[in-house]
This record gives structure tokens, sequence and C-alpha cells, in this order.
């Protein structure tokens, strides 16, 4: 099968603090680990195996954000969004991320490869 990664995409468009982007890539990545652990078991054993392999990268809208969402969606790629609750920087029903996977590194990447590192 491959290796099995995570990859997260944050929207840089959104001003976000260190903090809370680290609060809202993790959010993701339990989602996404979760939504995975139940559709998906064999990829989920084996990325548990494999050491949880994770890739956060950044668009720098919502526009690219759900560009990517579709292309993931198009390849039957497992993904979760995360919408803020707007208790501190941002409003309330904001997307501010997405996890593709955890899936084969080798579909992840057909949608990811060419987005930047956060």
């Amino acid at each position: 099968m491959g290796s099995i990664k995570q990859v997260i995409v944050v929207r840089k468009d959104l001003d976000m603090g260190t903090g809370k982007i680290a609060a809202q890539v993790g959010h993701a990545c339990v989602l996404g680990a979760e939504h995975v652990r139940k559709s998906y078991p064999d990829w989920y054993k084996e990325w548990v195996m494999e050491g949880q392999e994770k890739v956060v990268v950044k668009v720098t809208s919502l526009e690219k954000l759900e560009q990517v969402k579709k292309h993931a969606i198009s390849l039957d790629l497992p993904w979760s969004e995360v919408t803020d609750a707007g208790h501190t920087q941002i409003s309330p029903g904001t997307v501010t991320c997405i996890s593709i996977g955890p899936a084969p590194e080798s579909t992840i990447d057909k949608v990811t490869k060419d987005l930047k590192l956060l």
C-alpha cells in the first residue's frame, strides 16, 4: 500500500496567531484521524504503526481551500473540515483548515504536493 500520511491545509488569509493556528491544526488532526479510524480502519492502523506522519501546508484563501477539498473528494480521499466556534480571534463559523487523510501518500500527494509548508 505504501506510506500513510495526514495533511492539514491551513488558511493563511485569516491572520490567526501562532497558538490559534496550532489549536486549529490540532482539531483537524483529531477529526481526520477519528474519521479514518471508523471508515478506513486498515489505513488508520498502518498510520499509527508508522508513527502518524502529519504535514501542514497553507493556502491563501477560502476559495483555494475549497479547490483542495474538491480535489480530495474527487479522489475519494477522507477529509474533515474545521469550523471555528468564534470565541477568540475569528468570527463564528469561519472555516480555518481541513484535514486530508490519513490516507495513502501517493494519492494525497496528487492533491497537496504543490502547496507550500506552513
